[in-house]
């Protein structure tokens, strides 16, 4: 059986952390060929180097963020995240995630550099998450349009119904009358066909 391949997406990172609450600072960096061997190095700064990836475990560099950063990203290493926890308002301020790749190779180890720049806000109080708010306006939006379908079908179901049922009253009061021998057959064919 083939092998499940997780699917990589590049998604920029939020830009606004609420006071005293845990913020993910995003970093992806998707590779293009799993087959093909690498290192990766990864260093976050804010002003000064913060937090560095290297040689399959992260770590804390000392400074203002000691003890307040933690390791979000991925074991294949393409999503490159850490966490801030308990935000303060001194945490405002330009991030860079800085990635750097080597490819092992035969005969050369080629590499690939990037560069992500995260600005993040803080804020006392989190905003509306519009994300959550269009999900409700369409879940809405849609339960409308499903009852509104459901009437139209249920009028039309009541219809034919309806019509059947006469068809059936018509051909009963045929048959009730001596003189429609002949239609009470034909209506009996019909009705049992």
């Amino acid at each position: 059986s083939p092998a499940f391949n997780p699917v990589c997406v590049d998604v920029p990172s939020g830009t606004e952390a609420v006071l005293g609450k845990m913020m993910k600072l995003t970093c992806i960096s998707c590779m293009k060929r799993e087959e093909v061997k690498v290192k990766t190095h990864v260093d976050w700064y804010y002003m000064t180097k913060i937090y560095k990836y290297e040689g399959n475990f992260p770590m804390e560099m000392d400074g203002p963020f000691k003890g307040r950063l933690m390791w979000d990203g991925s074991q294949d290493l393409q999503d490159l995240s850490i966490s801030i926890v308990n935000v303060t308002y001194n945490d405002s301020g330009v991030y860079e995630c800085h990635v750097l790749r080597e490819f092992e190779f035969d005969a050369f180890t080629p590499s690939a550099f990037v560069l992500k720049n995260i600005t993040l806000k803080v804020k006392e109080e989190g905003g509306p998450d519009t994300t959550a708010l269009y999900s409700e306006i369409m879940m809405y939006l849609l339960l409308v349009f499903l009852t509104f379908w459901l009437l139209i079908e249920m009028v039309y179901c009541y219809r034919k119904i309806s019509k059947s049922d006469d068809l059936e009253n018509i051909n009963f009061l045929a048959c009730m009358s001596k003189n429609k021998r002949s239609a009470c057959q034909t209506t009996s064919l019909l009705t049992f066909n």
